[in-house]
């Protein structure tokens, strides 16, 4: 075995330009008519049935086409998604929990790294090229099938937004492993220790499908739409804790205040996973949830949180339980953190609980 090393990433250097000047491929804002997605690449046999995938499945694919080399047969790779709040009160970092304790020859895919670099915001969606450049160094092939899981400790927390990362790039087969502390529970395989050398390849640098992703003028208009008496249209469904939500609680970034947009319905990520396990609940269950908070499956859907992390979370779950049109779904991609610093006090776009 080659020794262990720690891969960094390298991001190519790109001048700050608004998303229209990448090539891109969007549509209509929550057009009722807006098309699906449609890859130029052919799309080969799914190893797995669903979006979410069991350990058992997931232990039974590697052994069939393990990831351990660039070649032409399917491979399985896994990618370890860790990721911690800033203000985590233990101070845990998604690299330290990787060499704690992880699905065997996985690569960390770091969501701290893997962003526009020269945006203000973070967690942004990178340029084509940079997502090209980290698949490339993590040896990831586009005709792979990639699980990607988040950590035994959390749960369920940041897997979402990269699987929907790798979707919004176009990448044909992406799975959740859900979840990782089950794997644990189960007494699946596990390894330890920095990076192993990974052979790297070329990713092509891909077409980024803009109709799941909302930006902040879009959510703009429709929280002033909010703001006048009965209207209707977008829901907005908040993955944020109830006080932060509510504004009673202080967020993770200082200096940020607390809130939420007129008209958004607060659906906490605990709401969704099961309490012990921190897997996605049954899809029957979720259903009863986004019915207990009055979500309309007739109506456009955008998720949001705090940095467009665990909004992921709801719109995996909305996938997951069949709830809605999915081609009526988006996600905020600057979520809160962009929200607060860009409204003007004066439109009136930030409330608090009694307002």
């Amino acid at each position: 075995m080659p020794p262990a090393t720690l891969i960094t990433f390298t991001m190519p250097t790109t001048s700050w330009a608004p998303r229209a000047a990448a090539k891109v491929r969007s549509t209509p804002v929550f057009s009722p008519t807006t098309a699906g997605r449609t890859f130029t690449t052919s799309m080969p046999r799914r190893t797995f049935s669903s979006y979410l995938v069991t350990p058992k499945e997931v232990h039974e694919a590697m052994q069939k086409s393990p990831p351990s080399s660039i070649s032409t047969h399917p491979r399985v790779i896994c990618l370890n998604a860790a990721w911690f709040l800033p203000n985590d009160p233990e101070g845990r970092t998604g690299i330290e929990s990787y060499r704690k304790a992880r699905i065997p020859k996985s690569r960390f895919f770091d969501l701290d790294k893997v962003i526009d670099r020269h945006s203000p915001y973070p967690h942004m969606l990178p340029e084509p090229k940079s997502f090209a450049s980290a698949m490339s160094e993590l040896g990831v092939r586009k005709e792979d099938t990639v699980v990607v899981y988040d950590t035994k400790e959390l749960g369920i927390f940041s897997a979402p937004r990269v699987a929907w990362t790798l979707r919004v790039f176009g990448h044909p087969k992406v799975h959740i492993l859900n979840n990782f502390r089950t794997w644990c529970d189960e007494e699946l395989p596990i390894e330890s220790g920095n990076l192993y050398n990974v052979e790297c390849c070329t990713y092509p640098i891909p077409e980024i499908s803009l109709d799941k992703v909302a930006d902040f003028e879009e959510v703009r208009d429709v929280a002033m739409d909010h703001n006048k008496e009965g209207a209707e249209g977008v829901q907005i469904l908040d993955a944020r804790s109830a006080g932060r939500f509510d504004g009673t609680a202080a967020e993770p970034r200082p200096g940020l205040s607390s809130g939420h947009m007129p008209g958004a319905i607060n659906v906490p990520i605990d709401t969704l996973l099961d309490p012990k396990t921190k897997a996605f609940l049954p899809a029957d269950q979720l259903r009863k949830v986004f019915e207990s908070k009055g979500v309309d499956p007739s109506k456009p859907i955008v998720s949001t949180c705090g940095t467009g992390v665990t909004a992921c979370i709801i719109d995996t779950a909305l996938e997951v339980a069949q709830f809605g049109d999915p081609e009526k779904r988006k996600v905020y991609d600057g979520s809160w953190t962009e929200w607060a610093q860009r409204v003007k006090p004066s439109d009136s776009l930030i409330r608090k609980s009694g307002e």
